[in-house]
């Protein structure tokens, strides 16, 4: 399955509306417009694979029993949030899903082995002048 198209079903994520934190007048007091997500990662329907990369990923958003959780307050309004919210959420299950190349092992090119040991004897023979000839 290609990570692009891996869209996590609205059903499965737990919205709840809570009231934002901060300054922001008497509307911050009356209003609940910060969205407060939950997704549990081991209930859900997503691949295997990209849930064991999920709950391995080392990031403070999944809790110790697999549920991500997000708050969103950026926005005044409680749509907005809720859009960032699950918007914050795909693409953290699109960074679990993207699998990182393998890295081969390389080794120096005779030419750079060469370079590098040119480069060490300049050094050396220009600390050498520099020792006093009177020892």
């Amino acid at each position: 399955m290609r990570p692009t198209t891996l869209v996590v079903p609205e059903q499965e994520v737990e919205i709840t509306a809570v009231r934002a934190q901060g300054a922001g007048g008497q509307n911050v007091n009356k209003v609940s417009n910060a969205v407060h997500l939950r997704f549990d990662v081991r209930a859900s329907s997503l691949p295997e694979e990209v849930k064991d990369r999920l709950l391995r990923i080392g990031d403070q958003r999944v809790t110790r029993t697999g549920v991500v959780v997000i708050k969103a307050q950026q926005h005044r309004s409680l749509e907005r949030n809720r859009s960032e919210a699950l918007a914050r959420l795909q693409s953290l299950v699109l960074a679990a899903a993207h699998l990182p190349k393998k890295r081969r092992p390389t080794r120096p090119t005779l030419g750079a082995k060469r370079k590098r040991l040119e480069s060490k004897k300049r050094h050396s023979r220009l600390k050498a002048l520099r020792s006093r000839a009177f020892d």
